[in-house]
């Protein structure tokens, strides 16, 4: 039997279906990216794994939603996602693949329904969403869509009602990994036709959106995104109080998402004006010490 058939039974999650429907979701998420799927199902105790890959495909399954086609496909397949996922947690049950993993994750961890619900209000923004104008329109974003993402994983180690200062260490983390995402995924989103960065930061560097769709080597453009990284790093090792908040079980896990962001800005410092045609990506065999360092100390807390 291996991992994942263990953490099923460790979860209490016997039906086939359901164990399917669970495999299913730990498939797409593994798909979405690599290092962050390596180090849930290597650091988390067999017990909270499916949950914490149930929360995830969720969250992903509704950003994916909210990001991908015409506004007006957009606005029609959420809507249809949201009443699913809605119907489902009103009525206990689901005929949806995606949604009966994330009910039955529900009923084990009852804290989650509220941010479940919380989730789905703020999807209505990210899908009206059409940039930042201001840094306090990015902090905006980060308190109504961004934080509420990542409470559905990080509320799962909390229970129902995480502590202050708990929720404002997870706030510190997720604002370092959405500035590192929106930086590294420029190539991306440009080419989907959207840009993520504030506007007035880009004023301020003398840079236009022209400049980055060119992928032109300016040193606005080196000035920029040496700032935008910068303001990454410097939230995302400030985060790392969030390790000694989270409970024992979540440390590992928590440590070692930190470390490999941080591991991720440094390259994406190196590729400089290259993040205009590619992402970057954390170093291989950096990322492998990271896991097995906090492998070996979760094994010491089983």
């Amino acid at each position: 039997m291996g991992r994942w058939d263990r953490a099923l039974d460790a979860a209490g999650i016997s039906d086939p279906q359901l164990r399917e429907d669970y495999t299913r979701q730990r498939k797409l998420v593994a798909g979405y990216r690599r290092s962050s799927y390596l180090a849930v199902r290597l650091l988390l105790p067999p017990p909270l794994l499916p949950h914490v890959i149930a929360a995830t495909a969720f969250m992903h399954r509704t950003d994916t939603l909210l990001d991908s086609g015409p506004v007006a496909e957009r606005a029609g397949a959420c809507a249809e996602w949201v009443k699913e996922v809605r119907d489902g947690l009103a009525g206990g049950e689901s005929d949806h693949a995606a949604v009966r993993p994330l009910l039955h994750t529900v009923s084990a961890h009852p804290g989650l329904r509220g941010r479940v619900e919380d989730f789905l209000d703020a999807a209505a923004m990210e899908l009206e969403f059409t940039g930042f104008a201001t840094e306090a329109d990015y902090q905006r974003y980060v308190d109504a869509y961004a934080l509420p993402a990542f409470m559905l994983i990080a509320g799962l180690f909390a229970g129902e009602d995480p502590a202050t200062d708990y929720r404002e260490a997870c706030r510190m983390y997720i604002d370092g990994s959405q500035r590192l995402d929106f930086v590294n995924d420029l190539a991306e989103d440009l080419a989907d036709g959207r840009l993520n960065l504030v506007r007035e930061t880009l004023d301020t560097h003398s840079v236009t959106r022209a400049d980055l769709e060119n992928a032109r080597d300016t040193p606005g453009i080196q000035s920029l995104l040496a700032h935008l990284l910068g303001e990454a790093r410097e939230c995302l090792s400030t985060s790392r109080g969030l390790v000694g908040l989270a409970p024992p079980e979540g440390r590992p896990l928590f440590r070692a998402m930190i470390e490999i962001e941080l591991l991720t800005t440094t390259a994406a410092a190196t590729k400089g004006p290259g993040l205009l045609r590619a992402p970057a990506r954390p170093p291989l065999p950096a990322t492998a010490r990271v896991l097995l360092r906090e492998r070996r100390g979760a094994r010491h807390l089983r």
